[in-house]
């Protein structure tokens, strides 16, 4: 095979895979500063340059996508030096690398080819020391270097090729389910192996460069156990985990304390969380002003002047695109808004088209809290929607609810909810702020209570304090201990 070709089939392969790493390797808005790096030596070769180019075209992509570049400088300088004191204990020192921070709350962090890196701001806070986010950024360089994108999209297409061959050759429809569903498994266990070796890559790094091995499966532990606040739901269960291209996070967690212990016991390596700390100090927390916030079960838009409430039992989620809300009998909800022209009657809007099953004779209108509504139903597949699309002066938005048990205790949910949206006074929308992430040192020793009682952004401060600083329940606050408050943006 000539050079040319290996390198036009590894473009192409790279391509395929590119996908597959925009869901990062989590456990789970814009402006237009610059990313960091590159924080080492370019060394060149053929595939190399392949690898940057496809990280070069998909770059603005990942940062269109995740709401923009998240502008700091004091936490860009510490993580570019985090990242070339990494780069120099790898195993590819001379490797160039480009990590940048995405404007985002989620916990996330992935890789593309060509050593792009990318970290939320969601991670960089719930972190609490420079060895926990090594662990993360070794963890990533080492799906970089082991060329983990390449392989996945080549497992990909050999599973896709056998689902081919199954259907053109295997009549019996049990026989060709159960051979489809064996590859299936191989493909997601190979992911798994990956995610694996990546951890343990990751912690050989981290060693190297002097950094505590054991952070790798404390921040496991933070992830997971954040995951649960923010879902009620723990990662633990084996059936979900059959088909998941992640492993569970406890099998994670044992394996990279595993991979720790090589290296000694508990307390090796250094932490350096004051210094992590004091960059961290200022960090926004949370959804970003323009994109509105999510504050308990209820949403709120400054900028917008809107907001409304769900009920109780009820899990609000902003994205760049939609608020989204589950609850955990399945019902779902999305809200968002659309482009409508004002000289479009709602009922016309609502009969355009979008919506698949509308009942028609469902549709009426009426107003909420003053402003002009159309709210209808409709069923397909099973699934029963209520809908609600509300006018302000030009604004339009949408409330959809989806249920597959209709009942009463989902109509009132539903009747709350859109009996909720509302528009705020130019003094109430101003009195919400970001949140921000303070660090304070502790004059005293003091209980969590202390300071639990002055953190914002949820009615669980107790348990949001101890996440976010790591500390178990019970714990107490040492004198000169520096911790992690959520408050008001000043």
């Amino acid at each position: 095979m000539t050079r040319s070709s290996l390198v036009s089939q590894y473009r192409t392969a790279i391509l395929v895979a590119v996908t597959l790493f925009l869901t990062g390797c989590q456990s789970l808005l814009t402006n237009n500063a610059p990313s960091i790096g590159p924080v080492s030596p370019s060394v060149t070769s053929p595939i190399d340059s392949v690898e940057r180019e496809i990280g070069r075209q998909e770059h603005p992509k990942i940062i269109k996508s995740y709401g923009g570049l998240y502008s700091n400088p004091k936490l860009e300088s510490m993580v570019a030096k985090l990242v070339g004191r990494l780069v120099a204990a790898s195993p590819e020192p001379n490797r160039p690398y480009r990590v940048t921070i995405l404007n985002s709350p989620t916990i996330n962090a992935f890789a593309l080819p060509g050593g792009y890196l990318y970290v939320t701001r969601g991670l960089l806070a719930l972190a609490n020391d420079k060895a926990e986010l090594g662990a993360v950024l070794a963890h990533e360089m080492a799906h970089v270097t082991s060329r983990h994108a390449l392989a996945r999209a080549q497992a990909r297409k050999n599973n896709e090729m056998v689902s081919r061959v199954i259907k053109n050759m295997v009549g019996n429809n049990a026989k060709a389910a159960k051979i489809k569903a064996k590859n299936l498994i191989t493909l997601a266990s190979f992911s798994q192996v990956q995610e694996l070796e990546a951890d343990k890559l990751g912690i050989e790094t981290i060693q190297r460069a002097g950094l505590d091995p054991f952070a790798a499966s404390r921040f496991l532990k933070t992830m997971g156990a954040y995951a649960e606040f923010l879902t009620g739901q723990a990662n633990n269960d084996p059936k979900a985990n059959f088909l998941s291209s992640h492993p569970t996070t406890p099998q994670r967690i044992q394996a990279a304390i595993f991979a720790a212990r090589r290296f000694g016991g508990p307390n090796i390596g250094a932490k350096e969380q004051d210094s992590y700390l004091d960059a961290l100090d200022g960090t926004l927390f949370g959804d970003a002003p323009d994109e509105g916030f999510v504050r308990d079960r209820s949403y709120i838009h400054p900028h917008l002047r809107i907001t409304f409430s769900l009920p109780e039992g009820y899990r609000l989620e902003n994205t760049s695109k939609a608020v989204l809300a589950v609850a955990q009998d399945g019902t779902a909800m999305r809200f968002d808004g659309v482009s409508v022209s004002p000289d479009i009657r709602l009922t016309d809007y609502l009969t355009s088209g979008w919506i698949t099953g509308l009942i028609t004779g469902s549709i009426r209108e009426q107003t909420i809290n003053g402003q002009k509504a159309v709210l209808a139903t409709a069923r397909a597949k099973g699934w029963t929607f209520r809908i609600a699309i509300v006018r302000i002066q030009s604004a339009t938005y949408r409330f959809v609810f989806a249920t597959t048990r209709p009942n009463a205790s989902f109509e009132s949910n539903v009747t709350e909810t859109f009996n909720s949206f509302r528009m705020l006074t130019y003094a109430q929308a101003q009195s919400f702020r970001p949140l921000i992430v303070k660090i304070e040192q502790a004059p005293v020793a003091s209980s969590i209570d202390t300071y639990a009682r002055r953190m914002r952004g949820s009615k669980q401060k107790a348990r949001l304090f101890r996440l976010l600083n790591n500390l178990p329940a019970g714990a107490r606050i040492k004198k000169g201990q520096k911790v992690k408050l959520i408050v008001d943006q000043p």
